[in-house]
């Protein structure tokens, strides 16, 4: 695993496309400050330019480098991160137009997943959206890849079957759950 682990590092810092698994379904990465690269993945899933697309980062640290935290974000990410939660914050000038669809805050994930966390831990910032075509099912299997999606991806790291299901995507500073997905209930009760 470590050679392919290697080699997904170096895809991502050239600038191209890589699958790999996390805690929730197989993740479509790239790197997630070259907007060429962004926009390699909006066309491998043939995604509508004004859908933001989320990054993903080994940690709350790194976190930091991306995005402008208050206190009470602080606070969410420290209970919940690493997990299957996509917190959207204030951006830092750092992260591409085209990766938040030219919005001000972007969706920030640590994956709760050893090998996704390793590939962080090799490059990050990096895209973090499912390895599907937009409107097709998110795959939990690297033998449930849609071939438009394989074809496009220099490395496919298989991580086995993933649980399948969605981070849940909160705005913590406005209290709006974005999209229900894993642990809402309990984001909704820490959310209060």
């Amino acid at each position: 695993m470590d050679e392919s682990l290697s080699r997904a590092g170096e895809a991502v810092r050239a600038g191209e496309l890589v699958v790999y698994p996390t805690e929730t379904v197989y993740g479509l990465g790239a790197n997630a400050l070259d907007p060429a690269a962004v926009s390699r993945v909006f066309d491998a899933k043939r995604r509508d330019r004004s859908e933001p697309i989320s990054m993903a980062v080994p940690d709350l640290e790194q976190a930091r480098r991306y995005v402008s935290l208050n206190e009470r974000e602080q606070e969410f990410c420290q209970r919940f991160l690493p997990g299957p939660v996509t917190v959207v914050a204030e951006r830092r000038p750092s992260v591409p137009d085209v990766l938040t669809a030219g919005r001000e805050r972007v969706g920030i994930r640590v994956p709760d997943h050893e090998l996704a966390l390793a590939l962080l831990e090799t490059v990050s910032p990096v895209t973090a959206t499912s390895a599907n075509v937009s409107g097709e099912a998110s795959p939990r299997r690297v033998g449930t890849l849609d071939e438009r999606i394989v074809e496009r991806a220099t490395v496919v790291l298989d991580g086995g079957e993933t649980p399948g299901g969605g981070s849940t995507v909160v705005d913590v500073s406005t209290g709006e759950i974005h999209r229900r997905g894993a642990l809402v209930d309990d984001v909704e009760a820490w959310l209060g």
